[in-house]
């Protein structure tokens, strides 16, 4: 086992491939996927990423391809092409590989919309043999039975075996069922032996029938005889079994010939079948761990939102990390337990993953490098039986790690140095770090030492990490901060678990006045770092309710700009609707006035006519005036009155809204709420509403209730309409008859599902000014017509 190989099996890749394994479906995937080994090549690497993102675009669209019948023949196939018989479980296995490589192609096909993915040609590449596979999957039945369809010649023979054995049957059936054979029998059954039909026979009453003797019970007291009356039957049956048998074997040998003919395709595409299965598999992983395809870097790891994939999502800390660019090595800093060495595992494990082409568990714009090798040494490896310590332990894999670190190489020490004399400890680990650097690798090392924190301060190319501490709590938080030391906690940690003040007191005067410096200067640092930090988590939070206000009321003022065109639209037709409605009406009249006029022959008649007709046409031109300046001026009646003030009620033209104003700025701009919906306006784009005064209304004209009865309709047709604007619509229309005095209307809402016509007979069910309601009768439009009698 190589360095690199032995790393990765610290860093626990060999746990995610083996979940990669568990989401393959064959055998043959399975095992790739527990072999799969990192790529150094970064094409390559960008190549599995890429086909890793394809498969997952297609899974969430539509679903992961079946790859249940893939299984391995390719021994099956190398024997049918020697000349070799397959049996049937081999011949299923083959056309199971041919089912499957029709049925994924034909998810390719079936998806294939807008541009391709890198992944196409794969799906392309598969051969399928639908008159191979048909052929075999119809010639046999089951596990171990081949089907009568396979042949003619097999049905002919199986109808004579059913024709034979019916015959011996029933010469047994004679003799089972005679009264003189009733005390010889055991019990009165056919039964088999040597694949001859036979009786049981006391052994006392052998002689009784005659026959040939096959078996014999243990016991010696049951004979199972083939009485002489079957043994002719028997012998073609017998016969025919062993033509049914050479048939069979026929059979075989031609669907082992034919598919010896197709080896290679068959071959070829389970190979792919094969690849597609893994592919998909880390299309499915990736999908599990909430993962992302990472970017490709030169040499920069950047880690966001980095969550280790074998934690529990509800558990694991995600992390954020740099490193790789502005400098080569990152020295952690810590408690015990504070998640240092999860970081470490971290680090290595995404971008052995990523050169697996495994997507990684973070959040994107999240980078990794293709790296040559990734050199771990995290844990303890001390041997009693070779007799190492943990410091020799250490040692030993450092050096093997440092014979082949070099350009592009990351290494992870984890607590670099300990195990020996801290002072000797520190500056072998930061002579170690050097000696890597200067081989051009990238390091990520942890520490308790505080001279390698003084190190990664002073040295170019060296930052400080730390994983946070709450001294409050006594646990860690498993944040990562990068730039910032780790302070150490022993002394806190100490105190609050109850050790006397004084022996706290006199630990603190032991250290060195530079040590103690050292660690105030990082617990300010620390509290500086946790102000700028509760500075920003509440600016974060102040920007996202600004963002979610802006958001909900963007959203408000889209729904109530639809809802205002709704409206405004309805009205229109509803005005356009009613006028044409009392035009024709008016129109009727006017016949009736006209042919009145021709039959009277008084000359006042004549004028009086001439005058109600003239009035009649005015008022429909008035109408129709009005509303077409109401459509194609509406700023005109809505325009701005006095200007706003706070408090008032004012009415936002644009939207047709209500709104308060709740405050007029300096530059005379207003701050209005309406609901939820905070804005601003200028004082040109509202109208006060609250202090204004109704219009008077002109007085009705004697004839107003004349022409209401003259202009309302008795039908109303509500064809295409939702239920809630056709109830409206209804309601209205009975207000109106009511008004115009009319006894009976139809509303026509169509058959269709009937949710309309259900709508309508609700309504008029509340509706007081109906009296009842029935559907419409053979010519009146039968279940597609309400007819109503109001009150």
């Amino acid at each position: 086992m190589t360095q690199y190989e032995k790393s990765c099996a610290t860093l626990e890749l060999p746990a995610i491939l083996e979940q990669l394994a568990q989401r393959a479906v064959s055998s043959a995937a399975k095992e790739r996927a527990a072999a799969l080994g990192p790529s150094s090549d970064a094409a390559e690497v960008k190549k599995r990423l890429a086909e890793t993102s394809a498969a997952r675009t297609m899974m969430v669209t539509r679903g992961s391809p079946s790859f249940s019948g893939v299984k391995d023949v390719r021994a099956s196939l190398q024997r049918a092409d020697m000349g070799g018989v397959l049996n049937i479980r081999e011949l299923m296995d083959i056309a199971g590989v041919l089912t499957s490589a029709r049925l994924v192609r034909g998810y390719a096909s079936d998806g294939a919309k807008g541009e391709g993915s890198c992944i196409d040609y794969l799906f392309n590449s598969l051969q399928t043999n639908r008159f191979l596979e048909d052929k075999i999957t119809s010639s046999i039945a089951g596990e171990d039975e081949i089907a009568d369809a396979a042949s003619s010649e097999l049905a002919g023979i199986r109808r004579l075996i059913r024709a034979a054995s019916a015959r011996v049957r029933d010469a047994l059936q004679k003799i089972i069922s005679s009264p003189s054979y009733a005390k010889a029998l055991q019990d009165p059954i056919i039964t088999t032996r040597s694949e001859r039909f036979v009786v049981p026979v006391k052994a006392e009453f052998k002689s009784a029938v005659p026959g040939l003797v096959h078996d014999v019970s243990s016991s010696g007291a049951t004979l199972f005889i083939e009485p002489m009356a079957a043994v002719k039957a028997n012998n073609e049956l017998r016969e025919l079994r062993a033509r049914e048998k050479a048939e069979i074997e026929r059979i075989l040998a031609e669907l082992s010939a034919d598919c010896a003919e197709h080896a290679d395709d068959i071959s070829r595409d389970f190979g792919i079948l094969v690849q597609l299965d893994l592919i998909f598999a880390k299309a499915k992983l990736s999908y599990e761990l909430d993962a992302v395809e990472p970017e490709l870097s030169e040499r920069e790891i950047r880690l966001r939102r980095a969550r280790h994939p074998l934690l529990p999502k509800d558990k694991a800390v995600p992390i954020d990390l740099l490193l790789g660019g502005d400098y080569d090595t990152l020295v952690i800093t810590g408690p015990n337990t504070g998640g240092k060495t999860v970081t470490l595992k971290t680090i290595g494990l995404f971008c052995v993953m990523a050169a697996c082409g495994l997507h990684i568990p973070a959040a994107d714009g999240s980078a990794v490098p293709v790296f040559r090798s990734v050199l771990a040494d995290i844990g303890d490896e001390q041997s009693i039986e070779q007799s190492l310590s943990t410091f020799s332990s250490h040692m030993t894999n450092i050096v093997r790690i440092l014979e082949e670190c070099g350009e592009n190489t990351l290494i992870l020490f984890d607590e670099l140095g300990a195990g020996t004399d801290p002072t000797e400890g520190a500056a072998l680990a930061i002579s170690i770090i050097e000696y890597a650097r200067s081989r051009g690798a990238t390091i990520a090392a942890t520490t308790h030492y505080a001279e390698l924190k003084v190190y990664a301060t002073n040295a170019k190319g060296v930052m400080n990490a730390s994983c946070e501490f709450d001294v409050a709590t006594l646990r860690p938080t498993y944040r990562l901060l990068v730039g910032i030391p780790g302070k150490s906690n022993a002394f806190a940690i100490s105190e609050r678990l109850g050790v006397p003040e004084e022996i706290i007191a006199d630990a603190k005067s032991r250290i060195g006045t530079e040590t103690a410096s050292f660690e105030a200067t990082i617990e300010k640092l620390e509290q500086a770092r946790q102000a700028l930090e509760r500075d920003r988590d509440a600016e974060q939070k102040k920007l996202r309710e600004a963002e979610e206000n802006r958001k909900e009321s963007a959203k408000l003022r889209i729904e109530l700009e639809l809802r205002l065109e709704k409206a405004e639209l309805k009205a229109r037709r509803d005005a356009e609707r009613i006028i044409s409605e009392a035009r024709e009406t008016a129109e009727a009249a006017f016949a009736e006035i006209d042919e009145m006029r021709s039959r009277a022959n008084d000359e006042e008649d004549h004028r009086s006519a001439n005058e109600a007709r003239a009035a009649l046409r005015r008022r429909l031109n008035e109408a129709e005036e009005k509303f077409a300046e109401r459509s194609a001026m509406p700023e005109e009646r809505r325009g701005p009155t006095r200007p706003a003030e706070a408090g008032d009620t004012v009415e936002i033209l644009s939207m047709g809204v209500k709104a308060t104003v709740n405050e007029v700025t300096k530059d005379g701009n207003l701050v209005l709420q309406a609901g939820s919906m905070h804005m601003m306006a200028k004082q040109s784009e509202v109208r006060v509403t609250e202090r204004e005064k109704p219009k008077k209304q002109p007085a009705s004209s004697p004839s107003s209730g004349a022409f209401r009865a003259v202009s309302t309709a008795s039908e109303l047709d509500l064809r295409g309409m939702d239920t809630l604007e056709a109830v409206t619509v209804l309601e209205q229309f009975i207000d109106a008859a009511v008004m115009g005095k009319l006894t009976t209307v139809r509303v026509i809402h169509g058959k269709g599902t009937g949710a309309l016509r259900q709508a309508v007979q609700a309504s008029l069910k509340r509706n007081r000014a109906v009296k009842s309601f029935r559907l419409g009768r053979y010519g009146e439009g039968e279940s597609g017509v309400t007819v109503v009698e109001l009150k």
